[in-house]
């Protein structure tokens, strides 16, 4: 026996079952519906102009000729001549002391020593007051200033060990006689350490300027 033929497929109301008449944005049947209009005349335009010609950059965007800053901020300049100075003396007086210990533990002079606390002082005084004339001679004088009171710390400490008396009595008490003992021993190279410091450090100022 032959089965009924089913009728077919009743059709569809295409964009859930609304009637198409009438509807001007109702779209074919596997076709998109164009957007409705929104009421704003820009909506669909570019934005406007502000005025601005970096408004459209997005926040972090380097400048628009080339990346990074426009202007680089420039180094304080370093030219405080007094503070300089003051810390060439401050330099010298450390390093005087620190050679006289070692002159005094030796029980004899350093040629490099005397260089090397000229050197400190000149670098140390030139990176805080810049290569000024005054810095720079201020930084020799000190320096000549630092190897000879090195020199008269190691010959107190020479003389506290014969003596067999403290050092701080050799300094307090008896400063007459290690100066005395300095000019009775001082010999060339005596005076070329002092001549070498002042030397170190006007090298050492120019290295740091």
């Amino acid at each position: 026996m032959s089965q009924p033929v089913q009728p077919p497929n009743p059709p569809q109301q295409p964009f859930g079952g609304q009637p198409v008449e009438g509807n001007p944005y109702a779209g074919q049947p596997g076709q998109h519906a164009p957007a409705a209009p929104t009421g704003n005349p820009y909506g669909q335009q570019p934005s406007a102009p502000t005025g601005n010609p970096f408004a459209g950059q997005q926040p972090g965007q380097g400048a628009p000729f080339g990346g990074g800053a426009p202007f680089a901020p420039v180094p304080p300049a370093r030219n405080n001549i007094l503070l300089g100075v003051a810390v060439a003396l401050g330099a010298a007086i450390v390093a005087g002391i620190l050679y006289g210990v070692i002159a005094g533990s030796i029980e004899r002079e350093v040629g490099y020593a005397a260089v090397g606390v000229g050197f400190l002082v000149g670098f140390a005084a030139s990176k805080v007051g810049g290569s000024n004339p005054a810095v720079i001679a201020a930084s020799a004088v000190f320096s000549i200033g630092a190897v000879y009171l090195g020199q008269l710390i190691g010959i107190s400490m020479i003389l506290s060990d014969l003596a067999q008396i403290p050092f701080s009595e050799v300094v307090g008490d008896h400063f007459d006689t290690v100066t005395k003992a300095w000019s009775e021993e001082a010999d060339f190279m005596t005076y070329l350490f002092l001549v070498l410091g002042g030397a170190a450090a006007v090298g050492g100022a120019k290295k740091a300027g």
